[in-house]
């Protein structure tokens, strides 16, 4: 038995995988889970005791999509951890994507070691025949295994963005290479975007400018043509792919249509909070345009479906933090994309728990469990002795309001501004250390980050 713990939790509902919370005690030392016990069993001696006050313990948030650097590169990774970790998120996967990714990953990995007070890895973004040819290099070399490939960046969309060479043999060699690297896993925007100018035009001539116009300009059947032919390619290759941010109940359909073929190769699919709680009548406006659009209540409805009987594999926030200048324009011309990874679990406790009664085991499947085997995180994901202390207290009755001005991200909105939920965080521990306390950032935190790199590869 261990001499000593450095943190001893007591009076605790602990949440482990496939047994819902139970009272109980959690031993940390050296940062891992060294002993999980009763609420009456005796433990070591701990430098530091944390009463939870008969509060739940889960494991941290693990959140496989988070575009850090979006809003202030030099310094995303130090306000957006800070932002994730007052949430209940205490790893993320960020994007980094360059013209040559071997010349540009060091020194964007060295800041985000400086700057964040979680846990990070990186996807590489796939937007070049020379991504596809270096890809087994920079894998191994840099120890990632999961990208993403852009299919709303085609033809003119993508030239706009810089990118000239996406295509479907793009996505077709990018499967190829992805196939040959161990436990690699490439990620897919689904959206036919040759069509969206089709539909865009007569709206905006319509003098459109409310967020359902975004959803009807890029409709639910755009989404699920390109989840089709991501499917039906990477059956072909045997390829894992993940199917990103989906958004819709046609588009889910066509992934379970596709799992039906006793294919060899997995599909994974992603959805994201806001898909889960917003729709296109939000009154949040251009708040909440993104890619793809929030859509009905009925997609709403089917995410929940999704996450219930598994089809939907993990949650990803798509977390941009841009101004809210970038926003307060027209439909047509605000930007894309908004913060949410800090509003992940408070939208599981709210709208899943609490108001469709989903079970938190169910809830932290999809939150953390299964994110951290797919994404191979090792020691992350559940809370089970030997893995990191990645913890988060949780009052499932507190009510707050979201005031985007205490939420530490660069972005100075949020799409929930002004909303009241019901089940927050009091407190985050990354590694048995905690960063965040009723709803704060710890100030030696702010001193001493010590978020570290999570090589996968």
């Amino acid at each position: 038995m261990t001499q000593r713990l450095d943190t001893l939790l007591i009076n605790a509902l602990i949440h482990q995988e496939g047994q819902g919370p139970v009272p109980g005690k959690i031993g940390i030392a050296d940062g891992k889970i060294a002993l999980i016990g009763s609420h009456d069993q005796d433990m070591p001696p701990a430098t530091e005791v944390i009463d939870c006050e008969g509060l739940w313990v889960l494991p941290g948030v693990i959140d496989p999509h988070v575009h850090f650097g979006f809003g202030n590169p030099e310094t995303d990774f130090e306000t957006e951890s800070r932002n994730a970790a007052l949430g209940g998120t205490t790893t993320v996967i960020s994007f980094h994507r360059s013209a040559d990714i071997r010349d540009s990953f060091d020194a964007a990995r060295e800041r985000a070691e400086r700057q964040s007070c979680i846990d990070f890895a990186f996807h590489f973004g796939v937007t070049s025949r020379l991504h596809v040819e270096t890809l087994s290099e920079i894998s191994h070399r840099f120890g990632v295994n999961s990208y993403k490939l852009y299919m709303m960046y085609k033809g003119a969309a993508g030239l706009s963005k810089g990118f000239t060479e996406i295509d479907d043999g793009l996505l077709w060699g990018a499967l190829l290479a992805a196939r040959e690297i161990p436990g690699a896993i490439l990620g897919v925007h689904c959206e036919n975007v040759e069509v969206i100018p089709w539909l865009r035009e007569p709206l905006r001539a319509a003098g459109r400018d409310d967020l359902a116009a975004w959803n009807e300009q890029s409709p639910d059947f755009l989404e699920a043509e390109n989840v089709h032919r991501v499917c039906y390619f990477a059956g072909k290759t045997e390829t894992a792919v993940n199917i990103v941010h989906l958004s819709s109940r046609e588009a889910l359909d066509e992934v379970r249509r596709h799992r039906r073929d006793g294919r060899r190769s997995p599909i994974y699919v992603e959805t994201c909070p806001h898909y889960l709680f917003l729709d296109c009548n939000s009154p949040a406006g251009t708040y909440a345009k993104v890619n793809p659009p929030v859509r009905t209540a009925d997609d709403i409805d089917a995410m929940w479906e999704g996450v219930c009987d598994g089809a939907i594999t993990t949650i990803g926030s798509d977390h941009v933090p841009r101004k809210r200048a970038t926003k307060d324009k027209d439909i047509w011309a605000a930007s894309n994309g908004f913060p949410g990874t800090g509003m992940i679990l408070p939208i599981l406790l709210h709208e899943g728990y609490h108001k469709r009664q989903v079970p938190i085991d169910t809830l932290m499947r999809v939150a953390s469990n299964t994110t951290a085997r797919i994404y191979g995180l090792r020691g992350k994901g559940a809370i089970t002795v030997g893995n990191d202390a990645d913890l988060v207290i949780v009052d499932p009755d507190l009510e707050k309001t979201v005031d985007p001005g205490i939420m530490e991200s660069h972005a100075d909105y949020s799409p929930y501004e002004g909303m009241t939920f019901r089940g927050w965080p009091v407190r985050t521990l990354v590694r048995g250390r905690t960063v965040a306390r009723d709803g704060a950032i710890e100030p030696s935190v702010k001193e001493r980050p010590s978020g570290r790199y999570l090589r996968r590869l």
